[in-house]
């Protein structure tokens, strides 16, 4: 919901980094890395108890994550790019999962669920994706919803920061998810009706 209606409030600062990015020489696809290289040392942290320093590394590869699309339009993207993407949010996600279910194993069962309404709410998104007609900037159809990037790293966040609630907070997460999951199925279903 963030990424879709609150991104234009942080448009610039995305659009400064990319700038920065490109200055450097930086290519979309290594930023992509990066910011995915970053996610997977914040989980790290995190799972090491440097929990707050976890947090903000999360938040920067976050902001880069958010970044290299912006710098792909600037230069060149690339499928593989969007493939990257996709792939390096979810390793991110997962990452941090794992990590708070190495640290907290009372809440593992939870934590296993997310991991489990993560996929499932991957496939769902990546086939109404190839489903319909793409007319945006984006390298393919994008379904909004709920629960998107931003809302993914406030429940991390939240997960992380508010640990004696942990299980708690997964399970927001997921029906957060779950949510989100119907949302774009009747997303979905209208717009392959309107297209009949």
């Amino acid at each position: 919901m963030l990424d879709t209606h609150a991104r234009r409030f942080v448009d610039p600062l995305i659009a400064a980094v990319a700038r920065g990015l490109q200055r450097l020489g930086l290519s979309a696809n290594l930023v992509t890395v990066l910011a995915m290289l970053l996610g997977v040392g914040a989980a790290g942290l995190v799972a090491a108890d440097f929990v707050w320093i976890g947090i903000g590394l999360l938040w920067l590869s976050g902001l880069l994550d958010a970044s290299d699309g912006t710098l792909a339009r600037m230069t060149r993207s690339t499928p593989i790019g969007a493939i990257m993407d996709i792939t390096f949010d979810r390793i991110v996600e997962v990452s941090m999962v794992v990590a708070l279910a190495w640290r907290f194993p009372e809440a593992r069962l939870a934590l296993v669920v997310l991991a489990g309404t993560i996929a499932i709410a991957m496939s769902l998104f990546l086939s109404i994706a190839a489903a319909l007609r793409n007319a945006t900037v984006k390298s393919f159809h994008y379904a909004p919803g709920l629960g998107e990037r931003t809302e993914a790293f406030i429940c991390l966040t939240l997960m992380a920061a508010d640990h004696p609630r942990l299980a708690l907070w997964t399970w927001v997460f997921e029906g957060v998810m779950i949510f989100t999951m119907m949302q774009r199925l009747r997303y979905a279903m209208r717009v392959l009706a309107e297209e009949r």
